[in-house]
């Protein structure tokens, strides 16, 4: 039990830590209007917690389904459902990151500091 709140307290830090860094990323962008920031900055947090919601659900039914067909059988569309949600959140993730590539060209910025920043 101990060992699971470490992990949960790990990821909530790497998330805290990932979109910290996405609004260093915002901040440099100095003619894009404060709005629109936080638009992107509340995109970027729904996916992130999007993707980690559906791989929570999705490990779940994995340690049900594991050698087991009949659960195969009955939990195999949501599992699919599951991970068709973190698609569309790493869709929404890189769709993000090319709006925000496009801001920054027109200020001047590079898009690998944009991608490096938002992956780490």
């Amino acid at each position: 039990m101990k060992k699971n709140v470490e992990k949960a307290i790990d990821k909530l830090e790497t998330t805290d830590r990932k979109i910290e860094n996405f609004s260093d990323l915002l901040l440099e962008l100095k003619t894009t209007a404060d709005k629109k920031k936080m638009l992107w900055k509340e995109a970027y947090q729904n996916a992130l917690d999007d993707r980690e919601n559906a791989n929570i659900l999705f490990t779940d039914l994995l340690l049900q389904v594991k050698g087991n067909t009949a659960n195969h059988l009955q939990f195999g569309v949501i599992m699919s459902k599951y991970l068709e949600r973190m698609a569309k959140s790493n869709d929404q993730i890189l769709r993000l990151a090319e709006i925000i590539s496009k801001e920054e060209e027109q200020q001047g910025l590079s898009p690998d500091d944009i991608y490096d920043q938002i992956g780490s």
